[in-house]
């Protein structure tokens, strides 16, 4: 059975059935709720804790009615009726006085008098002890209610411990003397903490830098500093050994959550790298000679060749793939933000910035690899600071003071002639050979046309399934267009090309030279191209590209075909073999 509440303050009811005793000079009973004696002084001193169902009917009856009971002649009393000792009870009179806790009755405070001289005591200023016994009453109330509410207290604060030891962030509790009075899990691995150690002395200062809303500590343990994004709490004087709460993260898990929340899913691999030319995999073995490097890698290209993917490749071929990849182009952003979109700011670091302050990609993409693409682009005045970046590994932000050191591999990359910019005093010339260390250069499309044929293929997949369109392949004639073509946007139009082309496709599912874009055809680089191809075409490719444009003139049906037959001034036979001929040239 569940202790009552009077059981749980049992030693200092005993007190105060001592008190009025003590006082009054008559035997104290006082029993709770479930009529077991919890104090007694007297003949009931030896007989505490026993069950007094069996007897205590006045009792009873106070715990019932919530009323005082008075009996004058114990044994004559209505409420004496049942008792086995009744006509014999040694009882000379009773006294009998609620415990409430709230609307609740708890027990029952009984004086008893054994002896005719303490009964006319009482007698005499009954009015005086009734009164004294309640005022006992209430202060076992209140320590009832102090018990409860330190129960109460105490079973919250065990359900608060296990809310925060299942929370991941890091929680600590420190007393007035700044020691650790609890810590979570999550607490004890930012910090790297044993389970001994609670009671351990922190200091713990604001930097006075704040990200997001969210303050920056520096919090010394041991000897070893931490700098901490988090929120200190005041604790209210109700727990003595409870001063405040600090909930905080490590500045790398802040800066991690902001990247997966910002970060847009692009999983690249060297199979993103798509060709077959000699050029696409002597790139390929370098990617992955460099992908575990820490060097800076400066990748060169006309626009449209690809250089994302390549970095992409890099970062996911190399020892940082679990960690960020951040990227930045340099000349889509005018040059007022750059700096902070680079390496972000405090609140309050300048008119109009977001007053919560702003993480830069240099901190987010701490311990992974940060892209800076066009990096042609970047104005002198933040040239000479990214300069210091990549020689100090470390930054400040914009309005800070704080010193961040960095763990991050920059690759560069840009389609201008950072030499020419150099001669022209628009780029730096120390920080080309800082950026420089190792050079990537990525050709454009026409110097590997090997590579064309294979990226038809891989963007006809890729699109087809996109527009849900089943597409069975592209004819010769067409394909010899796009080998023919010398693509100045490079990877970058032949997509556009191979996009606009299946939006065009028909149910047949072949890309045709009528699904090719009209400004394909009407581009200088085309007619060029063309004329060249012209001369070098076999006398077998010119009959095939006759006879298909001699076919699209007429229906796709047996009376069409012998039509074109007739045209064409062969036999319907001749014809069908030739047109096989052709569909095994396709596949």
């Amino acid at each position: 059975m569940k202790k009552s509440i009077l059981q749980e303050i049992q030693d200092a009811v005993i007190q105060y059935a001592k008190v009025i005793a003590h006082v009054i000079r008559v035997d104290v009973e006082i029993v709770d709720t479930n009529l077991f004696r919890i104090a007694g002084t007297g003949i009931y001193d030896q007989s505490l804790n026993e069950d007094m169902s069996q007897e205590g009917f006045v009792y009873k009856h106070v715990l019932a009615t919530g009323k005082s009971q008075f009996i004058e002649e114990p044994g004559k009393h209505e409420l004496c009726s049942v008792c086995p000792k009744q006509g014999c009870c040694e009882e000379k009179l009773e006294l009998c006085t609620p415990i409430t806790l709230g609307e609740e009755i708890i027990g029952v405070i009984g004086l008893i008098c054994f002896e005719e001289a303490q009964k006319k005591q009482l007698l005499q200023d009954l009015s005086f002890y009734q009164l004294f016994m309640e005022q006992i009453a209430d202060f076992i109330s209140v320590k009832a209610y102090e018990r409860q509410e330190s129960e109460r207290n105490q079973h919250m604060m065990e359900i608060l411990l296990q809310v925060i030891d299942n929370v991941d962030k890091g929680v600590l509790v420190l007393d007035g003397s700044s020691k650790i009075v609890q810590i979570n899990d999550s607490a004890r691995k930012q910090l790297h903490l044993t389970a001994d150690c609670l009671q351990k002395q922190i200091a713990m200062v604001a930097t006075s830098d704040s990200m997001l809303g969210v303050e920056e500590y520096k919090v010394v343990i041991d000897n070893s500093t931490y700098f901490l994004m988090g929120n200190l709490l005041s604790v209210s004087s109700g727990l003595a050994s409870y001063d405040r709460i600090f909930i905080f993260d490590e500045i790398k898990n802040v800066k991690s959550g902001i990247y997966d929340l910002t970060k847009v899913a692009m999983p690249v691999t060297l199979d993103n790298i798509v060709g077959c030319s000699p050029i696409t995999e002597q790139l390929k073995g370098r990617l992955t000679k460099i992908a575990d490097s820490n060097s800076t890698v400066l990748i060169t290209g006309e626009s449209g060749t690809g250089k994302e993917v390549v970095a992409r490749a890099i970062h996911a071929v190399g020892n940082r793939n679990d960690k960020p990849f951040i990227c930045i182009n340099c000349a889509a952003i005018p040059d007022t933000l750059l700096e902070s979109e680079l390496f972000g700011y405090v609140k309050g670091a300048f008119t109009g910035a977001d007053p919560r302050g702003k993480i830069g990609k240099f901190e987010l993409a701490n311990r992974g690899v940060i892209f800076l693409d066009e990096i042609g682009d970047m104005p002198l005045y933040l040239q000479v600071k990214l300069l210091r970046v990549l020689q100090e590994r470390k930054l400040v932000r914009i309005g800070s003071n704080q010193l961040l050191s960095l763990d991050v591999r920059i690759l560069a990359a840009t389609n201008k002639d950072l030499k020419e910019l150099i001669k022209e005093k628009k780029f730096r010339e120390d920080l080309y050979y800082r950026l420089n260390v190792i050079p990537l250069e990525i050709p454009p499309l026409r110097k590997r046309v090997e590579d064309i044929e294979p990226l038809v293929d891989s963007m006809m997949e890729k699109y087809g399934g996109l527009f849900n369109k089943k597409i069975r392949g592209i004819d010769r004639e067409t394909m010899g267009l796009l080998t023919q073509y010398s693509w100045p946007g490079n990877i970058r139009e032949l997509e556009n090309t191979i996009e606009f082309m299946i939006n065009m496709a028909d149910e047949n599912g072949y890309l045709t030279r009528d699904t090719l874009p009209r400004n394909f055809f009407d581009s200088q680089d085309f007619q060029l191209d063309q004329q060249r191809a012209r001369e070098f075409k076999s006398l077998r490719q010119v009959e095939q590209e006759h006879i298909m444009q001699v076919l699209r003139q007429f229906e796709d049906t047996t009376q069409g075909k012998v039509a074109a037959a007739r045209q064409l001034g062969i036999g319907i036979a001749t014809l069908y073999r030739k047109l096989h001929e052709i569909e095994e040239t396709l596949h």
